[in-house]
């Protein structure tokens, strides 16, 4: 059975449904445009999903068609035994994005399609992209790629043992504590955000040695410079600061990635990079206060329509 055919059930989030795509797990909004402009896929980051309904909203506001994917060991796609969000090469996640990027492609032929990835999934999206890609592929925009985590100078110092280490203890431990940042954007912490706390967890998941070695190299790979042929777009906050509830700044700054590292990355993805820097914006550009969301917004649709319209 192919994707045409397949069988799009009911999701957890009312308006739309899901189909399974081997380990990973496509969701789209039952509201579509007629005659869209483009394709778009978002791809969520590390202790993520995909719950982000007005962003879905956006996009077909702005006559796209929207796909989500929960990548394997994530979200809806979590079976029992899974160590969440674990991968020891971010080839791994890059087969998720493909089945997706297969599928819509399948679903619309000869539309032009565009991928969102926050964090996690921006950078897995941009190795993605440069060793696969898609004839179909109109460009990449990264929310927030993980390209300068926030460590600490014993964490820094231990990822010059990462090589070694996932050999010998891949499922180990490097870190783990409390998201302030997931805390704080739930509406249980007094945020704007409702989500499942068992898909995205406030109190933190506990970071693999798998999973650090294999941001350690594919950061590396982009570093050497990655390349990529299509158009990019790189968003980011104008500020980090720390993930401390002491923060006067949680809403307005992002305190899970360093920006500046992020602005050094971002020219070395290829020869057709934007940057947008958005005054304000926290971690996930698309769930900052109005304003700042509204300015990425703008700089996003602006960017498709100059590259996918």
């Amino acid at each position: 059975m192919g994707i045409v055919d397949a069988d799009w059930t009911e999701d957890v989030l009312t308006g739309f449904s899901r189909t399974r795509l081997g380990t990973a797990t496509l969701v789209r909004p039952n509201d579509q445009p007629d005659a869209p402009k483009s394709a778009v896929l978002h791809v969520h980051g590390y202790n993520d999903y995909f719950f982000q309904t007005h962003l879905a909203n956006a996009f077909v506001d702005s006559g796209r068609v929207f796909y989500a994917v929960d990548l394997a060991r994530a979200g809806r796609s979590l079976l029992a035994g899974d160590i969440p969000h674990y991968m020891a090469d971010v080839a791994e996640q890059g087969d998720g994005i493909d089945a997706a990027v297969r599928a819509i492609a399948d679903l619309h032929p000869g539309l032009p399609i565009v991928v969102h990835g926050h964090s996690t999934g921006g950078l897995t999206s941009a190795i993605w992209a440069a060793d696969r890609g898609h004839p179909a592929l109109a460009g990449v925009i990264l929310d927030s790629p993980l390209f300068g985590k926030r460590y600490g100078p014993l964490q820094r110092a231990g990822s010059h043992a990462l090589p070694v280490l996932s050999t010998l203890r891949p499922r180990g431990v490097v870190s783990h504590g409390p998201s302030v940042y997931a805390t704080h954007q739930h509406v249980s912490g007094g945020g704007r955000w409702d989500f499942d706390v068992t898909w995205k967890r406030p109190h933190g998941l506990p970071a693999r040695v798998a999973w650090a070695n294999a941001v350690r190299v594919a950061e590396a790979r982009i570093a050497r410079g990655l390349g990529l042929s299509v158009p990019v777009l790189v968003a980011r906050s104008d500020s980090s600061g720390p993930d401390v509830a002491s923060n006067p700044l949680l809403d307005s700054q992002d305190t899970v990635l360093d920006v500046a590292h992020i602005a050094l990355m971002a020219p070395l993805l290829g020869e057709r990079v934007t940057e947008l820097v958005v005054p304000g914006g926290v971690h996930e550009l698309s769930l900052s206060r109005d304003e700042p969301r509204a300015y990425y917004f703008q700089g996003v649709f602006e960017w498709l329509d100059s590259v996918a319209a």
